[in-house]
């Protein structure tokens, strides 16, 4: 794991060398609160480095960026998304380089009273025009997006095996597992957007004004909106990030997903059938990944700047115990059941 002092002083060595004038000024590193970058504030310049610590998107250091300069770029039209102000190459000092972005100066989302600006800054991304097939790269642009998911999902399942699971939450997985393969087999899919798949509540920052603002779009795709609907407040979501913590109740789960679709307008349309079984298959990424975070994250970190790692010595000791904390219980019979239940609810409400 990097001190604070190391990833500051790596900086600042990055920024003299690309001649940015805040190398000469204050740089001070942010509470470590993700496993995928170190945020470094650079003081005065309304700006933050952006520096990861592995590509979750399985990428090499330079394309790893360039993608995620991507997601910047294409949400910035939707005016919810922080500017992109620059960019560091991968070099000696930051081997995976850095993004330098506009800071937002807000306060942490409060659920449920901030669903509604959570809900209008993920339409203002699935409401963007939709390029041409040609012209979505770098962003993931599968022709089937359903079945890239179930294949991304069948990836991490591979490590459900070894990550000690309980034979009832095993079944219980495997048969969520089973219903999105069967459903991936149907001819009906719904519209494709510009999504954020990683709109989870401690990924936005509330303005004074009571904008909410998307911060971390390193993960921006062309698929269905009602999988960033279902990061947004799934359990395993709204209780993820200490700052955020709530436990939401199918009502305001319904509140939610109408206030996205007064904010959506036309991206609405057609996504309301698919609302319940994209909460299920987000559901099933979430716990998928819990368990390959469980099973992978003791390994030690790899020595080499490309790619996904999820090794612990990435992150502060505090941060690894909180999400081994939060895995343990998403992975627990009790919760499993808990959500299957709020599945089984959300059902019945929608068909009332």
């Amino acid at each position: 794991m990097n001190t604070a002092d190391d990833i500051t002083d790596r900086l600042r060595l990055a920024l003299q060398a690309a001649g940015h004038p805040g190398a000469a000024g204050v740089l001070e590193r942010l509470r470590d609160k993700g496993l995928a970058h170190d945020h470094v504030r650079i003081v005065g310049t309304g700006s933050l480095a952006r520096m990861p610590k592995q590509s979750q998107m399985g990428l090499g250091a330079l394309d790893n960026l360039a993608y995620q300069r991507a997601c910047f770029e294409r949400a910035a039209a939707g005016g919810h998304t922080p500017a992109l102000l620059g960019w560091l190459p991968p070099s000696p000092h930051l081997p995976r380089g850095a993004l330098l972005v506009h800071e937002v100066v807000g306060r942490a989302a409060r659920l449920p009273a901030d669903l509604g600006a959570i809900a209008t800054a993920l339409a203002s991304l699935h409401a963007l025009p939709l390029p041409e097939p040609a012209q979505r790269a770098p962003l993931l642009a599968p022709p089937d997006p359903l079945r890239a998911l179930c294949d991304e999902i069948g990836a991490q399942a591979r490590h459900l095996a070894t990550a000690g699971l309980a034979p009832r939450v095993a079944r219980a997985i495997d048969i969520e597992w089973q219903r999105l393969q069967s459903l991936a087999t149907a001819s009906p899919r719904p519209p494709v957007h510009l999504i954020a798949f990683d709109g989870h509540p401690g990924n936005f920052i509330v303005r004074p004004d009571g904008r909410a603002v998307l911060v971390d779009l390193e993960k921006c795709r062309y698929a269905y909106p009602g999988l960033d609907l279902a990061h947004a407040t799934l359990y395993t979501s709204t209780t993820w990030d200490l700052d955020t913590r709530a436990e939401l109740t199918p009502a305001q789960v319904l509140v939610f997903y109408a206030a996205w679709a007064r904010a959506a307008g036309a991206a609405a349309e057609g996504a309301l059938a698919w609302h319940l079984p994209l909460r299920r298959a987000m559901w099933l990424w979430s716990v998928t990944w819990c368990a390959m975070w469980r099973a992978t994250s003791g390994q030690r970190a790899r020595p080499v700047s490309d790619g996904v790692d999820w090794s612990g010595e990435h992150s502060e000791a505090a941060l690894v115990a909180h999400v081994r904390e939060r895995v343990d219980h998403y992975l627990s019979l009790s919760l499993v059941s808990w959500v299957r239940d709020e599945f089984a609810t959300l059902e019945h409400l929608m068909a009332a």
